[in-house]
């Protein structure tokens, strides 16, 4: 099986604000968009994430409207403390400070209810004990 794309399908009756945070914060281009459906994708074409109204006939069974909470989609860059500093400027919310995780990550969290989006992140050499697969197995 040979994928085009993948990303996730947000339903949301907040479409259009969705798509406004996408473009304006992470640069997000704007690949379709009408009334009820709106595909956006990075620059480089790496990573894309629709929005749909939950009230087109076109809306795939089971999919309710998205709460904002139980799913967090990661977006990892190339530099998370430029990615920080870029946002923060912009004026974004950031509710997870820059912050070295020993588990080897260097992220920060902001809150997007209308996609589930919580954080950004960037991998780093892990600290002991997760420097070792050795050490993370579980008895």
């Amino acid at each position: 099986m040979n994928f085009i794309d993948r990303y996730p399908l947000v339903v949301t009756p907040v479409k259009d604000s969705s798509r406004d945070f996408w473009t304006s914060y992470f640069d997000f281009q704007i690949i379709f968009d009408s009334s009820w459906f709106t595909l956006l994708a990075s620059q480089d074409g790496a990573t894309s994430i629709a929005f749909m109204t939950p009230d087109h006939p076109s809306a795939p069974p089971g999919s309710e409207n998205f709460n904002g909470i139980g799913i967090c989609l990661e977006l990892e860059v190339q530099d998370a403390t430029a990615t920080y500093n870029d946002l923060k400027t912009q004026g974004l919310d950031i509710t997870y400070p820059l912050t070295n995780e020993p588990y080897g990550q260097r992220r920060f969290g902001f809150s997007d209810r209308r996609s589930g989006v919580r954080q950004v992140m960037r991998a780093t050499p892990a600290r002991r004990p997760f420097s070792s697969a050795r050490s993370c197995i579980i008895s």
